[in-house]
């Protein structure tokens, strides 16, 4: 089975999911990024049968002819796989003129588009935000006078809140409208401010069923992340996380939006009196260390159940959850490299039995461009309560000095 992997860089994620695809039985494994190959380690680099380096991993042109190439020299494509959420239009249209098996380019526009995504849902009458696109500030404040402020603006096909903001009023509407607007090709989607528990819908997909779900919490929400970049936030993955509500309406959501097989990382708010409101979705795999989250939640290789999902179709049932499982992403104020870490000996000593894995900052290291930070501790242990506490007591205790 020959499968290419498709990405714009050699990310610590991308070499993650490269090498559980190299794992699996049967599987010739080949490549394509926009840097060169050999910024992998070596013995990841042995594992991919040929590499094609493409100027644009996002434009479905170069993915496309690179593809040929590779087909050219090693036989019938089987499987054609993008994880970050930047290359699923590419991938998809490249499915669909290659004729490769996967999403097609209708349905990854159906998660990429926020805009669609929210019109599908809506129709059939799962629960979303009020929200419109628009083009001009005219337009935006014509919706404002109907749901009110505050109100999100966002480019339509964002991901991990990129260009996102929370405006209180007509001031701050001017403000990031342009700025918006200038990000997404002279559009921008505008919808009501939603608040409560910001959680996240991590599920398996088989054949149109969901055949495992997860939910985590935020603290706070991924917006609030975004527009604070010293705050350092949260995820728990909960022990006692099985919610009814929350595993009909991410099937029904999953239904319409066109995911067949693989992964896929939905948003989602439980607003105070219970009801629950769908923000996005993405058919991919989540980021933010959820995958690993997931793992030592369960013992299991999750990211090794997706490359099997994604090669021969089948998944395995995880076992119950043994263990409630959380990250604190560890985050610098001001700007520069990172020049000190204080606190981590205090966390070393409290908290060493939970840890279970670590990204730490190191001095010299660039301030990150993401919420995810310059740092991550994760931890697991059996009760909740226990993991949110060693949580706060992180947060608070380390900091990441910059300069």
């Amino acid at each position: 089975m020959l499968v290419i992997f498709v990405t714009p860089y050699f990310t610590d994620s991308s070499r993650l999911f490269l090498r559980k695809l190299a794992e699996q039985p049967g599987v010739r494994l080949a490549a394509m990024a926009q840097e060169d190959v050999g910024v992998l380690p070596p013995e990841l680099r042995q594992r991919i049968t040929r590499f094609e380096r493409v100027q644009s991993a996002l434009r479905a042109d170069d993915v496309t002819e690179a593809a040929k190439r590779i087909s050219a020299a090693e036989g019938p494509i089987h499987r054609l796989i993008g994880v970050m959420e930047q290359v699923q239009e590419s991938v998809a249209e490249a499915r669909d003129r290659l004729d490769v098996p996967g999403l097609r380019l209708a349905q990854a526009l159906n998660f990429r588009d926020k805009t669609r995504m929210k019109d599908l849902l809506r129709a059939a009458d799962v629960p979303v935000a009020r929200h419109r696109l628009v083009k001009t500030l005219e337009e935006a404040r014509g919706f404002v006078a109907e749901v009110g402020y505050p109100v999100v603006v966002k480019p339509p096909a964002g991901a991990a809140s990129q260009e996102t903001f929370r405006v209180q009023d007509d001031h701050a509407l001017r403000q990031v409208f342009g700025t918006t607007t200038k990000a997404a090709g002279g559009v921008a989607l505008l919808e009501e401010f939603v608040t409560g528990q910001e959680c996240s819908f991590d599920a398996f997909i088989k054949d149109g069923r969901v055949v495992y779900y997860s939910v985590s919490n935020y603290y706070p929400s991924c917006l609030e992340a975004m527009q604070n970049p010293w705050i350092q936030w949260c995820i728990v993955l909960r022990r006692d996380y099985q919610s009814e509500d929350i595993a009909a309406i991410g099937q029904k959501m999953l239904n319409v939006l066109g995911l067949e097989t693989g992964m896929c990382h939905g948003e989602w708010f439980r607003r105070k009196d219970g009801s629950v409101v769908i923000s996005e979705a993405a058919a991919r795999p989540p980021g933010a260390m959820l995958p690993t989250l997931i793992a030592r939640a369960h013992d299991v290789d999750c990211v090794g159940a997706w490359a099997r999902l994604m090669t021969t179709g089948e998944f395995d049932p995880f076992p119950p959850r043994i263990h409630a499982t959380g990250a604190a992403f560890l985050r610098g104020q001001g700007q520069g490299r990172v020049r000190a870490v204080h606190g981590l000996d205090r966390i070393w000593r409290d908290l060493g039995g939970l840890i279970t894995d670590t990204r730490l900052p190191s001095p010299g290291q660039e301030k990150g461009r993401s919420y995810e930070g310059e740092g991550v501790i994760c931890l697991r242990h059996p009760d909740t309560n226990v993991v949110q506490d060693a949580l706060k007591h992180i947060i608070t205790t380390v900091r990441v000095e910059l300069g």
